[in-house]
């Protein structure tokens, strides 16, 4: 098997750690810190997906405490609502492409317009070692 007949939903992760807009966000934090994760999509009461969350975006929670000492507030006021996704078909080549030319991690994978998954940059090199 060559590695541009891969795709993506191949070697995403498909059991997601999901936030919703109205999570407490320092819940959303601690649940980043424990699963070892750097980000994770928001999905509304429907499953649809309304942002990502990410460690870059809870760098705005940290300021906010050390300057105003405000510790609190909700995912949606934090999230990233610009969110660039892929969809499970794209190739684990076009993929690596993309984390090339973009400041990315991840990507929430979608099929049929619904979130399926997400794959980072590291579910691409376990593809590539997979082949070799």
């Amino acid at each position: 098997m060559q590695l541009r007949s891969v795709k993506a939903g191949d070697y995403m992760a498909a059991n997601l750690i999901t936030f919703s807009p109205d999570m407490e966000i320092l819940r959303a934090i601690s649940l980043l810190v424990e699963k070892r994760i750097s980000g994770a999509p928001v999905v509304d009461s429907r499953g649809n997906l309304v942002g990502v969350l990410s460690e870059q975006d809870c760098m705005r929670v940290a300021l906010n405490a050390g300057y105003y000492d405000d510790y609190g507030g909700r995912v949606a006021e934090f999230m990233s609502t610009k969110v660039e996704t892929i969809d499970a078909d794209t190739s684990i080549l076009k993929l690596a492409e993309m984390f090339i030319n973009a400041r990315y991690r991840r990507y929430p994978v979608m099929r049929d317009n619904r979130l399926v998954g997400q794959i980072s940059r590291r579910d691409v090199l376990r593809a590539l070692q997979a082949l070799s």
